[in-house]
């Protein structure tokens, strides 16, 4: 026992070493290539306190080895923007002033419900409420507001539609049916819900609506009061 206790100390002092050593960003946000070297010491940290059998210098050249290549692929990173891009990823805008970027999205293995997440997450509950929005490399998210964007989002929007589909929950508690909502979409020259990306309502019948590779559109419905 006092010998796994020792050498637990042991690999802790160094593991704090090396993280230290690799600096604050590896600590906050982290790149790829910083996350899966994160995994790879931590591994290598668990197996010589748990172990005896294996020579404790074996995990700390281990866990300094990593650590050196960390260091060849920061160097990498900071000199050569291309080489950047590759290890790093870039960030993806996945909505414009004009709409939203399908086809980022999907690069990012993302779809129209996550980008929402992520808006009301920022604070953002219209997605006509940001000029734009866009995923960091590392996975975080901005956007940048339009001005009053207060004034956009007095009401909270549900999906109608999203990606070709009707969405039963949020029709229903909207009081309408589909049939509404496919006589609105006729009538915006929309005859197919499955060229329709997105459409948002809110509870003063303001509507968010974006076919496939258009233009957005923003109007009214003729809603006699509010309805949540």
């Amino acid at each position: 026992m006092a010998l796994i206790f020792i050498r637990t100390l042991i690999v802790f002092a160094v593991l704090l070493l090396v993280m230290r050593l690799m600096g604050k960003r590896q600590i906050g946000e982290m790149q790829p290539y910083e996350f899966v070297i994160t995994l790879i010491i931590a591994e290598l940290a668990c197996i010589p306190m748990s172990d005896i059998s294996i020579p404790l210098l074996y995990g700390i050249t281990a866990m300094v080895s990593v650590y050196l290549a960390h260091q060849i692929i920061c160097l990498i990173d900071l000199k050569f923007s291309r080489a950047r891009s590759i290890l790093s990823g870039s960030p993806s805008i996945v909505l414009n002033k004009n709409d939203i970027d399908d086809t980022q999205l999907k690069k990012n293995n993302l779809n129209v419900s996550d980008l929402i997440e992520s808006l009301r997450g920022a604070g953002y509950f219209s997605l006509d409420s940001v000029d734009y929005a866009l995923y960091e490399a590392g996975g975080s998210f901005s956007a940048l507001p339009k001005q009053n964007y207060e004034q956009k989002q007095n009401s909270l929007p549900v999906i109608i539609v999203n990606e070709g589909k009707f969405e039963r929950k949020n029709i229903a508690m909207t009081g309408r049916d589909e049939d509404y909502y496919k006589k609105v979409l006729r009538e915006q020259g929309c005859d197919e819900i499955k060229k329709v990306l997105v459409m948002t309502v809110d509870g003063n019948g303001k509507v968010y609506l974006q076919r496939k590779g258009e233009k957005y559109a923003s109007f009214e419905l003729d809603w006699e009061e509010n309805v949540w």
